[in-house]
């Protein structure tokens, strides 16, 4: 494990808002969750204080006396002997520069993007490069060749591209939408819709947080996930915006793609939806096709597996939520493995992860609609904010089994790497079948921090 020093910046709010009149913001969730918080703790909340507040020479860029957000890393693994264990921690990045709010992973690379405004470049668990964006806490991270695409806070997407002559080098390539096309769009008063009482917008621009991205089926188009309720549609070819739906009566927290130009949305307003893209000339149109999930409690993150056979929720009550494809997406059960939040879904493979703001990664292995709970992760001091994963052929062609690298991060600062095996011989999970509603792990209701996360915006 290593550790190091960054300058640090002024904190706007950096977590999404909740519906709910008494949601913690992330320090006071973090606090609050810590029973060791002290004022020697990284965690120690001080009243009136606002995250991330430093005096002015540390907040300067110029500033040479604390180390730089780029500068060189210790890389820390566990000491197994190199015998993995089925399932098992393999090292950490602890970070002081802020909580760990996006992961995107391809191949031997690792994207990390934070409250600090950092994107930072791993290969093969070293630094490699790093960029940074201004604006503001990066939510999102999704990789498109040799373009990446960040979602962020303010509710710009930022567009970067890997230097032909020097892969290390990223480049900002434009923001979505297009200047061009921003000043082309203001010139019409039709394109201004209200985003809110008394405020109006540019429909091609986000209003609020960029909270989710996701790319199509055939890579072509990519949709972004907002907090102002809409879900926006753009070509990648060219960067222009070709819808943009007004999907959910709250926050979109979640937007997952399938197959055959299906599209999936999850709500603050608790509901799952399926959408169908139809191409009309040289624009689109989304429809509406069915609603699969409405809930009091949010939906806060969407996963399908690699298919597209099954989809798969995550909501504020802890519990996840699954839909077969080839029976029309009719519900085919829930998995209670949490005690509080879902935050982050993943799939891979014959595994579905999920992360939960009770600190822990549950591993479920599939086998029709039946789902076995394999394992618990433990090792975050704060909520799993955030999945990636990645196929370990090395070590699979080694040990004749299929195995994956788990990255997770967290609002503890930290990304973990995790060697994940499909095989059922484990002796350090749960397991616990669960088939259609069946009866799981208990569900504990924590309500001095659950209410947190009930009903926000993730």
């Amino acid at each position: 494990m290593f550790a190091e020093s960054f300058p640090r910046t002024p904190n706007m709010q950096s977590e999404p808002r909740m519906s709910a009149t008494d949601a913690l913001t992330d320090d006071e969730f973090t606090m609050r969750s810590s029973s060791s918080a002290s004022p020697m703790s990284p965690y120690y909340y001080e009243q009136g204080r606002l995250s991330g507040e430093g005096s002015p020479m540390m907040m300067s860029p110029w500033n040479q006396t604390a180390s730089s957000p780029f500068s060189k890393p210790q890389w820390s693994q566990s000491d197994d002997g190199g015998n993995l264990p089925q399932n098992a921690l393999v090292g950490s990045l602890v970070r002081e520069e802020g909580h760990i709010y996006s992961l995107a992973a391809s191949g031997d690379l690792l994207y990390t993007g934070s409250d600090s405004k950092n994107i930072r470049v791993w290969k093969n668990l070293k630094e490699y490069s790093g960029f940074k964006s201004n604006s503001g806490l990066v939510k999102t991270i999704i990789l498109s060749g040799q373009k990446i695409f960040t979602g962020h806070q303010d509710g710009k997407i930022r567009v970067w591209k890997v230097s032909p002559k020097n892969p290390s080098v990223h480049k900002r390539a434009g923001t979505l939408p297009t200047l061009k096309d921003i000043f082309k769009s203001s010139i019409k008063p039709s394109n201004y819709v209200e985003v809110r009482r008394h405020k109006t917008a540019l429909w091609i621009r986000h209003s609020d947080a960029v909270s989710c991205l996701s790319l199509s089926d055939n890579k072509l188009y990519l949709y972004s996930a907002s907090w102002d309720r809409t879900i926006k549609v753009w070509r990648i070819a060219d960067s222009k915006c070709l819808e943009s739906i007004h999907a959910h009566d709250d926050a979109v927290n979640a937007v997952v793609c399938g197959e055959d130009a299906a599209m999936f949305s999850g709500s603050a307003d608790g509901t799952v939806k399926v959408w169908r893209r139809e191409v009309r000339g040289k624009g689109l149109k989304h429809a509406a096709v069915k609603t699969l999930l409405k809930q009091e409690c949010a939906v806060t993150a969407l996963a399908v597996d690699a298919d597209a056979s099954m989809l798969y929720s995550g909501a504020s009550d802890g519990l996840v939520n699954f839909w077969e494809r080839e029976k029309g997406y009719v519900h085919g059960g829930v998995l209670k493995g949490h005690k509080l939040a879902v935050l982050c879904l993943i799939s891979a493979g014959a595994l579905v992860f999920s992360g939960s703001a009770d600190k822990t990664i549950c591993v479920w292995r599939r086998d029709g609609l039946i789902h076995t709970c394999v394992s618990v992760l433990t090792g975050h001091d704060g909520p799993v904010k955030c999945l990636a994963v990645e196929e370990d052929r090395e070590a699979a062609a080694a040990a004749r089994d299929r195995r994956w690298i788990l990255y997770s991060g967290s609002l503890d600062k930290s990304v973990k790497v995790w060697s994940v095996s499909e095989s059922m011989n484990n002796n350090q999970g749960m397991h616990q079948r669960m088939g259609s509603d069946a009866d799981s792990l208990p569900s504990v209701s924590d309500s001095s921090v659950s209410m947190g996360w009930a009903n926000g915006r993730n």
